[in-house]
C-alpha cells in the first residue's frame, strides 16, 4: 500500500468547494493517476460531473505516445469524455486565448522527473503565465520529486541560454517537487497568478521514488522505470552528442555508447574510486532507433549501488570528459536544432553554461569545475527553501 497520498488523491477525497461551478481544466498525461491505477480525469469527472471541460498534454502527446524530442502532436479529443484535448507541444507550446476562454480553472497532475531538463514544467510555467494573463486560477496537484528533495547539483542555468529546457536559473537536479517548482517560478520569476497547491500527504524529503509505496507509471517514453528517472539528470547530457544515451534499447539513459567506443580505456581512465555509488558494466547494445540504429554499440549499462553517495551530473560529466579525451577523432558535439532552438548548440543548452563545454574540452578537473558553481548553487538552495511544502 502506498505510504505517500498525492495531491491528486487529496484534491479527489475533499474537493474544494470553491470550485463546485468552475469550468475546470485538466493538464494531464498517463502518469496522472491515483495509488489504484485511476486517471485524474476519470476522477474529476465524477467528482465535478460537467464541470471538466478540455484537457491539455505536455510533450511525448496525450497517450504520451510520440518518443523522441521535437515530434509534435496534435489536438484532438478525449475519447472517454468527448472534450477536448489541447496539445501544449504541437502547433503551439504557449496556451492561447481560445483554449484557456473554455476554462475558469486549471488543474496541473503532472509527474515531474527532477531534473532542470524537462519540458514539462516549462510547460507548467506557461500555463502559469498565461493564467496571469487571462485572469486564470491554477490548482497544482502535488507528486513526488522521484530522485528525492534534498539532493541538490549541478550548476544554474545562465540566462543567455534559456530554452524550453531550461527557462529559470535552476541548477540540474533541482530538488523541489513540481507543487515547490510552481511556488519557485510564481513567487520569484513575476508570474504572480492566482495559485493554488495542493500537497502531499506522508511524502518525505529524503524518499526516492521507490520508498513512497505509489506506482511508477512512465512520464514520457524513455523514462520506464524509477532508475531511469534516477540517472537522467547526468545521462541526459549524451542528447548533446553523438553518444548514443540508450534511446531505441529497453534501457533509454541507464545505458550509454558508440560503435568507436573503447570502453577499457575510459575505465583505465577513471577508476572506480572516482565514480562512487555506481557500478559501469561494459556491454554492446544496438539501438534499434535514434542515434546509431541498428548499429552495435560498445558502451556501459549504469548501476547504481548506492543512490545517497551517486551524483549522477557530475557522474555524466566525468564520463563526457572522458570519452572526449580518448575519442577526439569521432566524437562529436550535436548540431542544432534541438528543442526549438535553431542557432545555440544542444550541448550548451543541455548543461546550462557553455564555459563548462569549454572547460571539458580545455581537460579540467570535474571536481575543479564543481567548485566553480558553489557560490550559485548556494544562493539557490537558500531561494528554494522558501518554498519547500515538506520540512
Amino acid at each position: 500500500m502506498a505510504t505517500v497520498q498525492t495531491g491528486l488523491e487529496k484534491f479527489i477525497s475533499q474537493p474544494p468547494r470553491s470550485l463546485s461551478k468552475d469550468r475546470l481544466g485538466l493538464l494531464c498525461n498517463p502518469a496522472s493517476v491515483d495509488s489504484r491505477f485511476r486517471h485524474a480525469r476519470e476522477l474529476m469527472h465524477h467528482v465535478f460531473p460537467g464541470r471538466l471541460t478540455s484537457l491539455f498534454s505536455p510533450q511525448h502527446g496525450f497517450f504520451a505516445e510520440k518518443q523522441d524530442n521535437m515530434i509534435e502532436s496534435n489536438d484532438t479529443a478525449d475519447p472517454l469524455l468527448k472534450i477536448p484535448a489541447f496539445s501544449l507541444y504541437g502547433k503551439t507550446r504557449i496556451p492561447t486565448k481560445d483554449m484557456f476562454d473554455l476554462i475558469d480553472t486549471l488543474v496541473i497532475d503532472l509527474q515531474d522527473a527532477g531534473t532542470r531538463v524537462y519540458t514539462f514544467i516549462y510547460t507548467m510555467s506557461y500555463c502559469l503565465e498565461t493564467a496571469k494573463k487571462f485572469g486564470k486560477k491554477v490548482i497544482v496537484l502535488d507528486r513526488p520529486n522521484p530522485v528525492n528533495g534534498i539532493s541538490v547539483e549541478g550548476n544554474c542555468l545562465k540566462n543567455e541560454l534559456t530554452s524550453f529546457v531550461g527557462r529559470y536559473p535552476l541548477p540540474m537536479r533541482h530538488g523541489l517537487t513540481i507543487g515547490e517548482l510552481a511556488l519557485l517560478f510564481n513567487n520569484n520569476f513575476n508570474i504572480g497568478c492566482e495559485l493554488e497547491v495542493i500537497p502531499m500527504e506522508g511524502w518525505k524529503r529524503w524518499m526516492y521514488f521507490q520508498d513512497t509505496g505509489l506506482p511508477w507509471i512512465p512520464p514520457s517514453p524513455n523514462l520506464p522505470t524509477p532508475v531511469s528517472a534516477l540517472v537522467y539528470p547526468g545521462q541526459v547530457l549524451w542528447e548533446g552528442t553523438n553518444i548514443s544515451e540508450g534511446r531505441g534499447t529497453t534501457l533509454p539513459f541507464e545505458l550509454f555508447g558508440a560503435p568507436f567506443l573503447d570502453t577499457r580505456q575510459i575505465i583505465s581512465k577513471l577508476g572506480e574510486r572516482n565514480l562512487p555509488g555506481l557500478v559501469l558494466r561494459p556491454c554492446v547494445f544496438e539501438p534499434t532507433s535514434n542515434k546509431w540504429q541498428g548499429i552495435p554499440c560498445h558502451g556501459f549499462q549504469i548501476h547504481v549501488t548506492d543512490p545517497s553517495t551517486y551524483k549522477p551530473y557530475a557522474t555524466t560529466l566525468k564520463l563526457l570528459r572522458a570519452v572526449y579525451m580518448h575519442h577526439r577523432n569521432r566524437f562529436e558535439w550535436k548540431a542544432p536544432p534541438y528543442e526549438y532552438e535553431w542557432e545555440k548548440q544542444p550541448i550548451d543548452l543541455l548543461i546550462g553554461d557553455k564555459t563548462l563545454r569549454l572547460r571539458i574540452e580545455a581537460s579540467d578537473s570535474i571536481d575543479d569545475i564543481e567548485k566553480s558553481w558553489r557560490k550559485d548553487l548556494d544562493e539557490y538552495i537558500a531561494m528554494s527553501r522558501k518554498v519547500h511544502l515538506y520540512k
